[in-house]
């Protein structure tokens, strides 16, 4: 007798073990309840109350708020500037909120950087502008070596569109304000950050050079997935360059959203009278096209 060719489908082979679900990253930087508070008693001023945000690799973050709404101070504290009253400051997972020894501020230093409202003040006019750039190489446990020093300089000069040969060797009163916020940037960049802070860092620019700058802050993080904390009093200015919208007011953060929930659908009365001051087209007759 013929056998008979079975028709059932080969038993099914065994699912592979399931992969765990790769840990989720913490945040470049995150905040959490961070405060500060000058002085005591009735005469305790509240500069920064409660803050709580975060900044992934690669964002540009803007904290928007008239003068004396603590922005600054928040600044000064993520820089580690200032010590905090209360609350948490975390790089990358780890808790940065005490750091007090020099080695340790350092290597805090090596990855967020700053860059502020007066280029002028942030430098010692009398260093040549080459010493100026070297500065951040303080930083390290060990200094490379001149070559390497000279390449790491021109190269930042030339991602800030300076013309080493033009500025090394001048001192920083020979630059206009806009070559040395440059120059401030560019020394930044020798460093190599992760996180940039931008302090007001076009108020004292003419209107002209406030976009040069803007855009050359978005084209840094392009390049290189850094994120930016830029603050600023000019909404304008902070949606144009902008990820996400953090309004601060009375030292408190108010409000945060991405450029369009906080253009398009304002919750706090405060972001809504910000809002109001910003110039729009329609209100000279002229059409958006």
């Amino acid at each position: 007798m013929t056998a008979q060719r079975s028709h059932l489908s080969p038993s099914p082979q065994p699912a592979p073990p399931a992969q765990p679900a790769p840990a989720a990253q913490p945040p470049l930087l995150e905040t959490k309840g961070l405060s500060r508070t000058f002085g005591h008693g009735e005469h305790a001023v509240h500069a920064v109350k409660q803050v709580s945000f975060h900044i992934q690799p690669g964002e540009i973050a803007a904290v928007v708020g008239e003068s004396g709404s603590g922005k600054s101070t928040l600044a000064r504290l993520i820089l580690r500037l200032l010590e905090p009253t209360a609350g948490q400051i975390l790089l990358q997972g780890r808790d940065v909120t005490h750091l007090h020894r020099s080695q340790d501020l350092k290597a805090y230093w090596r990855k967020v950087q700053g860059v502020f409202q007066d280029p002028f003040a942030a430098v010692n006019q009398f260093y040549t502008n080459r010493r100026v750039l070297e500065k951040p190489f303080q930083l390290l446990d060990r200094k490379p070596p001149r070559a390497e020093r000279d390449r790491r300089v021109e190269s930042a000069l030339v991602e800030v569109g300076l013309d080493p040969s033009d500025v090394l060797n001048k001192g920083p009163h020979q630059l206009s304000g806009g070559q040395l916020q440059r120059i401030m940037i560019a020394r930044a960049l020798v460093a190599d950050p992760a996180l940039l802070i931008a302090d007001e860092p076009t108020s004292m620019l003419d209107a002209s050079l406030r976009v040069t700058v803007l855009n050359l802050l978005m084209d840094l993080r392009a390049r290189h997935a850094m994120g930016i904390l830029f603050i600023t009093h000019d909404l304008g200015q902070a949606f144009y360059i902008s990820d996400r919208i953090l309004v601060m007011y009375r030292g408190e953060l108010v409000e945060q959203g991405t450029v369009a929930e906080i253009a398009s659908n304002p919750q706090h009365e405060y972001t809504r009278r910000l809002l109001a001051d910003v110039p729009r087209l329609h209100a000279w007759g002229v059409e958006a096209a």
